[in-house]
């Protein structure tokens, strides 16, 4: 059984990060391997919330597994608390990343164009340096604008959806190098649509559904850890992509018409059989 290291929080509330993760991976006919830097009761999105940084535990949690001697075929990381953190995933990388591993980086840093309150421009050059290690990446737009130095505002205030879009494959392609193959820039919004494109060598292309509602908690999450699980399967990026966003959209149908809180995710555990 192929295996995939994921790094990031454990959420007791709100259907993210880990617990994302784990569901998905394990569907999927994966072993998901948590590395947890933190424990949460519940997502930073409640109006309260206890929380556990595990940073000082890491290192001692990376070395029984270098004792073992164990590999990932795969390696899935999202948010990051710290610099030090960020250098704790190289340390993974450096002692448990082949040739053959997948490393797929949610290059967490912000959104609508704003840094997270959380992150300085010491922890986003930590981000972007790790995302140079990548084999794929998933930014949204205000992140793909991060990596690249470029306005936000000045791409959203283009004329129309194929300007933005052939704006936002032009940056994603400066980000692509004999490491990093594939961006898929997530979350793309216009009008009652919403959509992902893939970018490769090989060109861009757009991958576009309907939009339900407003933001829900955790579909970041759970739309990398879809396409981390096809990718180590073997399966073409195009396709995976596809796969990741109609598990998405059946999930999040299914939430909008039930009226499920934005901050309790969405309700896809009914469509893990998608992913079998």
């Amino acid at each position: 059984m192929k295996r995939v290291a994921v790094v990031n929080d454990l959420s007791g509330l709100g259907r993210c990060s880990l617990t994302a993760a784990l569901p998905v991976l394990s569907a999927m006919g994966l072993e998901c391997c948590p590395l947890p830097t933190a424990v949460l009761s519940n997502q930073t999105g409640y109006d309260s919330f206890f929380c556990c940084d595990l940073t000082d535990s890491l290192d001692a949690y990376l070395a029984e597994w270098e004792k073992r001697g164990v590999r990932f075929d795969g390696v899935l990381t999202g948010y990051l608390a710290s610099v030090r953190q960020a250098r704790q995933i190289e340390t993974l990388l450096d002692a448990f990343r082949t040739p053959q591993t997948v490393f797929v980086c949610d290059p967490v840093m912000g959104d609508d164009g704003r840094v997270y309150d959380t992150y300085d421009d010491t922890l986003c050059r930590a981000v972007m340096r790790l995302a140079r290690r990548a084999n794929v990446l998933t930014p949204n737009l205000s992140e793909l604008c991060f990596l690249c130095g470029a306005s936000y505002g000045e791409l959203c205030a283009l004329p129309g959806r194929e300007a933005v879009l052939r704006r936002v494959e032009s940056l994603a392609r400066t980000l692509l190098s004999d490491t990093l193959h594939t961006v898929v820039v997530t979350g793309l919004r216009s009008g009652a649509e919403i959509s992902s494109l893939l970018v490769t060598a090989a060109g861009g292309v757009c991958v576009t559904g309907p939009c339900y509602g407003g933001s829900y908690s955790g579909t970041g999450d759970l739309f990398a850890a879809v396409l981390t699980g096809e990718l180590v399967r073997g399966t073409d990026a195009e396709t995976a992509v596809r796969k990741a966003m109609r598990f998405l959209e059946a999930s999040i149908a299914d939430s909008f018409r039930a009226g499920t809180d934005r901050n309790d995710g969405v309700d896809f555990q009914t469509h893990l059989g998608m992913l079998l």
